[in-house]
């Protein structure tokens, strides 16, 4: 997780990559006021999950945008990040918008080439980037890497949590892969005040999703997809008896058995708490979603 001090250029053409969240600061002190106690953030590190509460959130926040300022970061300068959404990503975003500049979402997944375009266009002076390879990609382009540790400085570190506590909460598990991502999540975020949680890796999602039974999901139309093919996985095959009888379950929801597989098939999903999923608009060549995937979006409709 590294911070790139960049050239800065007399003109950029940002607009393609601008993250819109307008009323994010004031949430955040909304949310720091009147619950400071409440979970904000939930993350799984090294096989713990770790919690930040409003208040922490919100700490982090002005810290940050101290250490941005020691960067050169002004109202002048775009921020880009680049990399998993997780709570560091966040919180530098708001930071990022406290101290009044530009924040910019890059794909993680360009090629060396494509970078180098997306870079001379957009122009950035600061960026956070995560990710081995992509770390490795923006070195390559000869710039200077710093720690996030040392911007947010010495603090108290986040809490573990057992996952015990039966709240509200919603999940991501995308990258700035997701144009738009990082808008959603900060608008759906703050608005509700809901906690917002994320998984270890890629890898490790659904597993992670099934700790935290999420009762919101936040999902982009690549990443609907991805689920479907997982819900796909884990249905018995095709024209079996065992299918029939989950697409039975399906078709009689209001009778006693088949209420109890459907309510095994979500709790393999870690959709057992699930009350709705934020979908972005699919595109006309995207298929549709399957049976599955359909009727938990009718039930949280």
């Amino acid at each position: 997780m590294s911070v790139h001090e960049l050239n800065r250029p007399p003109v950029a053409d940002s607009a393609e990559w601008q993250v819109e969240a307008p009323l994010a600061l004031e949430q955040l002190r909304h949310w720091g006021q009147v619950s400071p106690l409440h979970i904000s953030l939930r993350h799984k590190r090294h096989g713990q999950w770790y919690v930040w509460r409003w208040i922490d959130a919100l700490r982090d926040v002005e810290r940050l945008a101290d250490g941005l300022r020691q960067q050169g970061f002004t109202e002048d300068s775009r921020l880009a990040l680049s990399g998993a959404f997780e709570p560091d990503l966040l919180l530098l975003a708001l930071a990022a918008r406290h101290v009044g500049g530009e924040v910019l979402t890059l794909p993680d997944t360009l090629d060396p080439e494509a970078l180098r375009k997306v870079l001379w266009r957009s122009h950035p002076t600061h960026a956070f980037v995560q990710g081995r390879q992509t770390r490795q990609r923006w070195l390559n382009h000869g710039q200077t890497l710093l720690n996030f540790a040392e911007l947010l400085g010495p603090v108290e570190p986040a809490q573990r949590l057992r996952l015990n506590i039966k709240t509200a909460q919603l999940w991501s598990e995308e990258s700035t892969a997701w144009q738009d991502g990082l808008s959603v999540l900060l608008d759906q975020w703050l608005a509700s005040g809901h906690a917002l949680a994320f998984p270890e890796s890629p890898g490790s999602a659904s597993r992670d999703r099934r700790e935290v039974a999420p009762s919101g999901l936040l999902l982009s139309a690549a990443r609907l997809d991805t689920l479907a093919g997982e819900i796909e996985s884990r249905l018995a095959p095709p024209n079996t008896w065992r299918r029939r009888l989950c697409d039975w379950a399906i078709a009689h929801p209001e009778k006693p058995l088949q209420r109890l597989i459907k309510n095994r098939v979500r709790r393999l999903l870690g959709f057992h708490n699930l009350h709705f999923i934020w979908q972005a608009t699919r595109s006309r060549d995207v298929p549709t979603a399957p049976t599955w995937l359909a009727e938990f979006k009718r039930d949280i409709a």
